[in-house]
């Protein structure tokens, strides 16, 4: 955990867990008092992991709950500008009949479905180093005492926590997306 005021998705796992242990104690010995005070443990925990999750995905940027704003790789913009483009032009090809614009856009669309692939992947990927530099250079800097050194590596933690939670946003945007055209599909 970053911060003491920062939602952990680590500590809410841990306190989840330990307030299901202490429900079950409680359970197993009667008392009433022990399984309310897990159960509150484990609906805080639940409440923490969610925020932990939190993000607010905007055009090419996210937002955490910790503050912090992330710029997606340029790949995932161009590559979204690309698919959009790229859809359009096959869509007039095939209302005008033109097969050669209507391929150049399915061209285009699927380019574009590569690039942002690669700025997600790229997204991902580096938030999730920038998240491990940030927790082992925390600590060290912690245990040296050197504040300025923890806050910083702090900071590269939340950093990279919402630019991989930005990339988890779209990927599952996507995976939602494929779903229903596949349901969509099934139906027909």
């Amino acid at each position: 955990m970053s911060s003491n005021e920062q939602p952990s998705t680590l500590k809410s796992v841990v306190d989840g867990v330990t307030g299901a242990a202490q429900n079950i104690i409680g359970s197993v010995t009667g008392s009433t008092a022990d399984q309310s005070q897990g159960q509150a443990k484990q609906n805080k925990a639940d409440s923490e992991y969610d925020a932990s999750h939190a993000t607010a995905k905007g055009p090419g940027f996210t937002a955490s709950s910790a503050g912090e704003i992330t710029k997606d790789n340029p790949e995932r913009t161009t590559g979204s500008w690309n698919q959009t483009v790229g859809s359009a032009k096959e869509t007039v090809g095939n209302l005008a009949g033109a097969e050669g614009l209507k391929r150049s856009g399915r061209e285009q669309n699927l380019e574009g479905q590569q690039q942002e692939a690669k700025g997600q992947a790229k997204d991902f990927t580096g938030g999730l180093g920038d998240r491990v530099t940030g927790t082992v250079g925390s600590a060290v800097a912690g245990i040296t005492g050197n504040r300025a050194a923890q806050a910083d590596y702090e900071r590269q933690h939340d950093v990279g926590k919402t630019q991989q939670r930005g990339a988890e946003h779209d990927l599952q945007k996507q995976a939602e997306a494929e779903q229903a055209a596949r349901e969509r599909a099934a139906r027909q």
